[in-house]
């Protein structure tokens, strides 16, 4: 069950973390963001960040083997990095019409997903 809430708890960290680090370059068209100076975003997208550390700490500490968790550092740093790249692809085809993924991606990605194999072996 630590593990379920572990990447629960790490997909979602990683939306807000994709949020803060990109939301504003699909929203710049907003009035908000058209008057915001550099530090508006940088504040804002801190906030939302803030969020996302709220969630990535406990689900650390909940799926840390040391702590009665199923990962280990490794693991859980490798798991992040994949829950990252999903998130983000999700994010890109939905928001961002203009950006294709090409093959290389898909294979980059795929290399990843058997670094998680191999790590947690």
């Amino acid at each position: 069950m630590k593990g379920f809430y572990t990447i629960a708890l790490l997909v979602l960290s990683n939306v807000f973390m994709t949020f803060a680090w990109y939301g504003h370059l699909k929203f710049q068209h907003l009035k908000f963001f058209q008057k915001t100076g550099l530090f508006g975003l940088i504040l804002v997208s801190w906030l939302i960040a803030f969020m996302e550390y709220c969630l990535m700490v406990p689900a650390n500490r909940i799926g840390y083997k040391e702590n009665g968790g199923p990962f280990t550092l490794v693991q859980l740093k490798v798991t992040q990095e994949i829950i990252t790249l999903l998130v983000f692809t999700v994010f890109t085809l939905l928001l961002f019409k203009n950006e294709s993924l090409k093959w290389n991606h898909f294979v980059g990605f795929v290399f990843l997903v058997l670094a998680v194999y191999f790590i947690r072996k």
